[in-house]
C-alpha cells in the first residue's frame, strides 16, 4: 500500500508542482492588485458585497467576490423561497462548505478557499493522468500548464463551485475510460448535483459505455448518476415546495431565459448585441465573450475530431446548454467562464501546443488575460 501511495504522489508530482506554483503566483498578484491599486469599484459591486464575504482579512478574503455571497448564505442558511436566486447554484458545493465552515468555528470564506484549492489540486492530477494517456508525457504537461494559465483561471481557487466541478467530471471520465463505470456514474451524479450543465457529461459517458464489451452492465453503471441527481429537485420540493426552482430562478437577477433556437439562439443574439455600441463597456464585453464563445466552438470541435465523440459530445453540450440560455444586456455572459471547466477544450488546445510557436502564442495570451483578470477580479470589476 505505501508503496502504491508513493508511485501516485511521484506520478503526480508535475501536476501538482504546476498547482501549487500557479495557486501562489494568482494569490500573490491578486493582493498585490488589492493593496497597490486605489479600487474603482464597479457601483454593481455594492449590491453584490456582504459582510459575509468579509471573514479574515484581504489575504483570504480576495477570493470571495460576487456569486461568492450565494454559496456562502446558502451554506449558512440552506435554501429558500425569499431570496428566489438562492436555487440557481447547486447545492454539493455549498453544502461541503457548510460542513467545513462549521468544523473550521463558522469560518465559511476559509472554507470555500480551502475546498476549492484542494478541488483545484485533485482536478490537476485527474487532468494530467488523462492526458497522459491520450496526448503523452509533453502533452501532458502543456494540458495542465494550458489550464493553470486559462484566462478564468482564478476561479479555480474562489469561492466558486468550478474547481469542485471539474475534479468530478474529469473522474467520471477517468473511470469510464477504465472500465469502472458504475464510479463513474456516481461521479457523474455528483457533477450534476455540483453544477446544472453536469448532465452534458450522461450522453459522453453512455458513448464510452456502449463501447464496452458489457455494454448492459456499463450502461447501467452511467444511469447510477439519475437517482442522485434527482436528490436536489427532492429536497427543493422539501424545503421550499417548488423542484424546478432553478430554472425560474436563472430569469431573476441573471435575465437568462430559454431561447427558442436553442444554443444558435444565444449565438445569434451575442452577435446582435454588437450594435449596442453604448456604453463601451458593454460593447467590449459582449465583444470579449463573442470571442471566447467562438473560440471554446472550435476547439470543441478539434476534441471531437483528435479525441473521440465522448469528448467533443461532452464538450458542445457543455457549452449548449448556457448557450440555450442567453441573458438579455449581455447574452453570452459568464461564457468565459463556463469554458474553464470543460476539459476537452483544453486538451484540444495540448495538442495544438505541440509546435512551439502556437505553444509560445497560447502561453502569452492566456497570461495576459489572466493577469488582467486577476487584478479586476481584485479591484471587485466583474471578470466572467
Amino acid at each position: 500500500m505505501a508503496g502504491r501511495l508513493r508511485r501516485a504522489l511521484f506520478a503526480a508530482r508535475p501536476a501538482l508542482s504546476i498547482f501549487v506554483w500557479s495557486r501562489l503566483a494568482l494569490w500573490a498578484a491578486a493582493v498585490f492588485a488589492l493593496l497597490a491599486f486605489v479600487p474603482n469599484r464597479n457601483p454593481n459591486a455594492d449590491r453584490w458585497d456582504s459582510p459575509r464575504l468579509h471573514e479574515l482579512g484581504y489575504g483570504v478574503d480576495v477570493w470571495a467576490r460576487w456569486d461568492s455571497d450565494w454559496y456562502l448564505l446558502i451554506a449558512q442558511e440552506g435554501y429558500s423561497d425569499s431570496p428566489s436566486s438562492t436555487p440557481a447554484f447547486f447545492p454539493l458545493y455549498p453544502g461541503l462548505v457548510a460542513v467545513l465552515g462549521r468544523i473550521l468555528a463558522g469560518h465559511y470564506v476559509l472554507a470555500g478557499v480551502l475546498l476549492s484549492l484542494a478541488a483545484c489540486a485533485v482536478a490537476f492530477v485527474l487532468l494530467h493522468r488523462l492526458a497522459l494517456e491520450r496526448l503523452g508525457v509533453e502533452g501532458g504537461g502543456r494540458a495542465v500548464l494550458y489550464l493553470a494559465i486559462f484566462p478564468t483561471a482564478l476561479f479555480l481557487g474562489a469561492v466558486y463551485s468550478e474547481s469542485l466541478y471539474l475534479a468530478l467530471a474529469l473522474g467520471s471520465f477517468l473511470l469510464a475510460e477504465r472500465g469502472r463505470f458504475l464510479g463513474a456514474g456516481v461521479l457523474a451524479g455528483l457533477a450534476m448535483l455540483t453544477r446544472p450543465v453536469g448532465i452534458a457529461l450522461l450522453p459522453a459517458l453512455a458513448i464510452l459505455a456502449w463501447r464496452s464489451p458489457q455494454r448492459r452492465r456499463a450502461l447501467l453503471g452511467v444511469a447510477a448518476a439519475l437517482p442522485l441527481a434527482a436528490v436536489y429537485p427532492l429536497l427543493l420540493g422539501l424545503w421550499i415546495g417548488e423542484p424546478l426552482a432553478p430554472l425560474r430562478a436563472q430569469e431573476g437577477i441573471w435575465e437568462r431565459t430559454l431561447s427558442w433556437a436553442g444554443p444558435l439562439g444565444g449565438v445569434w443574439e451575442g452577435l446582435a448585441a454588437l450594435a449596442d455600441a453604448e456604453p463601451a463597456r458593454t460593447l467590449a464585453l459582449n465583444v470579449q465573450q463573442l470571442a471566447f464563445t467562438l473560440v471554446f466552438l472550435a476547439l470543441a470541435a478539434l476534441a471531437w475530431r483528435r479525441l473521440g465523440a465522448a469528448y467533443g459530445v461532452f464538450a458542445l453540450l457543455s457549452l449548449a446548454i448556457p448557450l440555450s440560455f442567453p441573458a438579455e444586456r449581455f447574452p453570452l455572459l459568464s461564457m468565459s467562464r463556463f469554458g474553464l471547466v470543460v476539459f476537452p477544450l483544453v486538451l484540444a488546445l495540448a495538442t495544438l501546443g505541440a509546435r512551439q510557436r502556437v505553444h509560445e502564442a497560447i502561453v502569452a495570451v492566456s497570461s495576459l488575460l489572466l493577469g488582467v483578470a486577476v487584478v479586476q477580479w481584485a479591484l471587485w470589476q466583474w471578470v466572467s
